[in-house]
């Protein structure tokens, strides 16, 4: 396949520098549980010296990582309540600058083969602290949202992945073998009521239909990973932000999920069609929701689950890192990136 291709030039030919500018936290560190996961799990592989992608010659590579974490400066710099992001984008401000004044790298392309990698929700705006960051940077980005400034062409969408104590919830371990338990729920959400999509889809079906199982809070003794290995579909509406770790999850769980969101770019969709193993309903569609999931035929059906369970491996995070799983496929997009740029 064309992917195949591409990763395998990718693997051959692809280095990455990493500035070593900067302190631990805020710097070359960052959080490995949590929901914001997917950004520290990614420095900390940028980080190892085993890393086959690193470079310690900045001349030979391809790219440049300024290996801050959002994540870390929130904790470490933003007083809550404040809403008040000036020292966090005083930080990247500065950052940026003295990679720019020590090393002839950044100034050659404007940034352009230079990246930043964030889960946070603040990321697109904290990369407003320098405007070619913004502008020319590859941003790998959790928060992949077209309305706030993110650009396919360019930038990067990050899965993002809930790892509540550092690890995956074994129930939907992606390891695990292929499962065949009957599915009796037609779909299933549960969640907290917040941003603008998900008061919708409560309004409508929360508790009001006993195949699509839409609820806010789980009773005590229900188990949010049954129901997912339960249902048919899993539900994903955006919160927040458009990103949700329920997309991840339902892969996992081989739960084919259901995209409620606007402006939301899909993590690898330059590479992955997610047609064929996820159900995309616009927000203008949620009254709807019941009628186009039966619509879905049994054999449809089967193939979108099985879809689920081919690209399962693309979703994975590894340690060590694994050829196709989730940290190579972040890198082979922006390897498409960088050779789209020709620089």
């Amino acid at each position: 396949s064309s992917l195949d291709r591409s990763y395998e030039e990718m693997e051959k030919r692809l280095k990455i520098y990493v500035y070593e500018e900067g302190e631990a936290p805020l710097v070359h560190d960052g959080p490995c549980k949590d929901i914001y996961s997917s950004e520290g799990r990614f420095i900390h592989e940028m980080e190892r010296e085993s890393n086959r992608f690193r470079t310690s010659d900045p001349n030979e590579a391809h790219l440049f990582f300024m290996p801050f974490s959002v994540v870390s400066m929130v904790h470490y710099l933003y007083v809550p309540g404040t809403y008040d992001w000036k020292p966090i984008k005083d930080f990247v401000s500065d950052y940026v600058s003295s990679i720019s004044i020590r090393h002839p790298f950044w100034n050659r392309t404007q940034g352009a083969d230079h990246f930043m990698v964030s889960c946070h929700d603040w990321g697109p705006e904290v990369s407003k602290a320098n405007t070619f960051l913004y502008n020319e940077s590859i941003r790998v980005l959790c928060n992949a949202n077209t309305s706030e400034g993110f650009i396919p062409r360019k930038d990067v969408s990050l899965p993002e992945i809930a790892l509540y104590g550092g690890d995956v919830n074994p129930k939907v371990n992606p390891n695990r073998p292929h499962d065949d338990i009957p599915r009796s729920h037609l779909a299933f959400f549960a969640g907290g009521n917040h941003g603008p999509i998900r008061p919708l889809l409560l309004n409508h079906w929360k508790e009001k239909d006993s195949e699509l199982r839409v609820m806010e809070y789980l009773d005590r003794g229900e188990d949010y990973y049954e129901y997912m290995l339960r249902s048919k579909f899993c539900l994903c509406p955006s919160g927040h932000e458009v990103a949700s770790p329920r997309i991840v999850e339902a892969i996992y769980a081989e739960c084919v999920p259901v995209i409620l969101s606007d402006h939301y770019v899909l993590p690898f969709s330059d590479v992955l069609r997610w047609e064929a193993f996820s159900v995309s309903v616009s927000v203008s569609e949620i009254p709807r929701l019941k009628e186009i999931l039966l619509g879905i035929s049994e054999d449809e059906y089967r193939s979108l689950r099985i879809g689920t369970i081919n690209v399962r491996r693309h979703f994975v995070l590894n340690s060590p890192v694994k050829r196709y799983d989730m940290f190579s496929m972040i890198l082979h997009s922006m390897w498409l990136r960088r050779l789209n740029m020709r620089l």
